[in-house]
């Protein structure tokens, strides 16, 4: 690549920053160019490494993110471009890093705002390495049809209405990013179109001027004419005139400094660059235009006979054989993205998820259509939360209340029972809070808190068939089937379990009727006969209770069966049980305990002495 090229068609570069859009436009415009590879290699983001996905055509591609420039460098040697998106904060010293950094050859500065302090000294760092800076406060620029800078040329459809995706003979260069787009649709109306086009940035001190860029454009062979734009503020386009005169400048060149109305404005007043400001005569875009004039530029009369200097150069150019015909393609299709399809109302997709209990996507989240800070002020509390989240209704006071009792009453039951144990057990092993949870609640099933919805079942049924409590039972015999929620190893009709007389209280005041639960005690009353542990427990107290609350809450049979079999009130023992684990795992971790190793005196060893041949 000549050394008046700053891009080729081969060009690698850096994204520093998460411009994840700025990346895939990138990308975009290098498939409409219908460049083999891609010329973003690397996305340098110092809080995380990884990876992005992002779109090339219609297929997806990874692009690696870097945690520090030398990580990316090494990883990428050919890559000499860096797009500096760093805010002012970080830019000057991100930048200077880059520039320290033999293998980038150019550093483009999207930040606003650094102190001209800073770009001075980044400016003499690239000036002694033979280096470029675009900007700082600069959109970038675009190479046409071979490299994009971040955003600049807008979208996809304007840069095929710009002709940006091949070369054409201009160079072009301005002060605004805005204005550099505006000039590219300019120069493609009334030119074969760009060939380079940079925004050098609004900033009174650039890291490269408005010359430097058409002082390239002046060797390069490939332009045959430059255009460009300057801005009231500053003596660089005064710079550009001497050079026209002194012949450093010899193509045609069309000019025109924009802020002319600014004598009609109070003294003082600033236009939106920090450089747009007019401290003497010579600073003032009548006095610029005047002198470019003066020195042979074609300087048009306002900027809204631009487009005709333009045209005029173009055509005077075309007719001595000097522009050549460019070479014109249609250029690929980049489909529109479907956030942006269906945000414009031009796409509809089948969704692969429903939910019906909560939405995340307004301003506040809400459950079942409540709001959270609803939730909270209206103090609905967990059990108002469950009511809304698992039965998406507004549960009555003392249907939340029940299922609060439930979940403190299961919450824990000692770490001698299986999940407390495993809990325990992962926890000693050295293993976090979740392994350690999740050991304990694989344990839960039919014979451990799986009880709850198997007593709510065996009760229902029985109920259900008409049976007697003692019929009950015989027909529970001779189907082999232990009667699930029924038995206790401490408690017994001498020695009750208050956990359940509370549960029973509590649902006889409340609950509008309790058919299951009586059924389930009549059927106690029969068991207790045989042996007097042979209770209602706790699980099976639970699950009947649940049943009642929802025939109270008027729910049809039908249904209650349905969330029955999907383990509806299992879910009440896993949360409160959870919690328990979760004592048990930061007892362990407070009392520092060991790993634990099951003793040997615990353990049957009934080993053979030999093992059995077999032929």
């Amino acid at each position: 690549m000549e050394e008046y090229e700053l891009f080729s068609r081969d060009t690698q570069a850096f994204i520093y920053g998460g411009q994840l859009r700025a990346a895939q436009r990138m990308l975009d415009f290098d498939y409409v160019c219908r460049k083999e590879r891609p010329s973003v290699v690397g996305i340098i983001t110092p809080e995380r490494g990884g990876w992005e996905k992002f779109f090339w055509g219609t297929s997806e591609i990874r692009i690696l993110r870097y945690r520090s420039i030398p990580e990316a460098v090494k990883a990428h040697p050919s890559a000499d471009v860096m797009i500096n998106f760093a805010s002012e904060r970080s830019s000057f010293e991100t930048t200077k890093e880059a520039l320290m950094i033999d293998n980038i050859r150019t550093v483009v500065m999207i930040a606003e705002g650094v102190p001209e302090k800073r770009t001075r000294e980044l400016r003499a760092i690239a000036t002694e390495g033979g280096k470029w800076i675009i900007g700082p406060s600069t959109v970038g620029g675009i190479k046409a049809g071979a490299f994009k800078i971040g955003n600049s040329g807008g979208t996809i459809d304007n840069i095929k209405a710009s002709k940006l995706y091949r070369p054409g003979s201009v160079g072009f260069v301005s002060v605004s990013g805005g204005l550099s787009n505006e000039g590219f649709n300019i120069l493609a109306r009334n030119t074969d179109g760009i060939y380079e086009g940079y925004a050098i940035g609004g900033d009174a001190y650039p890291g490269s001027t408005l010359l430097e860029h058409l002082l390239r454009y002046e060797k390069n062979p490939k332009i045959k004419m430059v255009v460009s734009l300057g801005e009231l503020g500053g003596t660089a386009e005064l710079e550009i005139a001497e050079a026209v005169s002194n012949g450093k400048i010899t193509k045609p060149l069309v000019m025109w400094v924009t802020g002319t109305c600014a004598k009609m404005l109070p003294q003082g007043v600033q236009f939106g660059h920090a450089g747009a400001k007019a401290d003497s005569d010579r600073e003032t875009a009548q006095y610029k235009n005047q002198a470019l004039r003066d020195a042979g530029v074609i300087v048009p009369e306002s900027f809204d006979d631009y487009d005709e200097k333009i045209r005029e150069t173009f055509d005077d150019l075309k007719s001595k054989g000097i522009i050549e015909p460019v070479d014109e393609f249609t250029p690929p299709h980049i489909p529109m993205d479907y956030a942006q399809a269906k945000a414009e109302g031009l796409v509809r997709k089948s969704t692969n998820f429903v939910t019906t209990i909560c939405d995340e996507t307004g301003d506040i989240h809400d459950y079942c259509g409540v709001s959270i800070d609803k939730v909270i002020k209206e103090n609905y509390g967990i059990g108002g939360v469950l009511g809304l989240i698992w039965f998406k209704k507004k549960l009555p006071r003392y249907a939340c209340d029940f299922l609060e009792m439930v979940i403190q009453i299961v919450a824990d039951h000692g770490p001698a029972v299986s999940g407390a144990h495993n809990t325990i057990v992962t926890a000693r092993a050295g293993k976090g809070l979740i392994e350690s949870i999740i050991s304990g609640m694989v344990t839960i099933g039919p014979r451990f808190g799986g009880a709850v919805n198997g007593a709510a079942e065996h009760f229902r049924w029985g109920l259900a068939q008409g049976y007697a409590p003692r019929e009950f039972v015989v027909a529970m015999k001779a189907k082999n089937t232990n009667i699930q929620g029924i038995g206790h190893r401490i408690h017994t009709v001498e020695f009750p379990d208050l956990r359940v007389d509370i549960m029973v209280d509590f649902a006889k005041k409340n609950f509008a009727k309790t058919p299951i639960l009586d059924f389930a005690l009549a059927v106690q009353a029969v068991t207790t006969q045989k042996k007097n542990n042979l209770i209602l427990n706790v699980d099976g107290c639970i699950g009947v209770l649940c049943v009642d609350l929802l025939n109270s809450l008027g729910y049809p049979d039908d249904e209650i069966g349905k969330m029955i079999d999907m383990g509806f009130f299992n879910a009440l023992f896993i949360i409160g049980r959870t919690m328990g684990f979760m004592g048990h795992y930061f007892d362990q971790k407070r009392l520092e305990s060991r790993l634990y190793r099951h003793p040997w005196d615990d353990i049957l060893y009934d080993v053979p002495d030999e093992p059995e041949e077999v032929e």
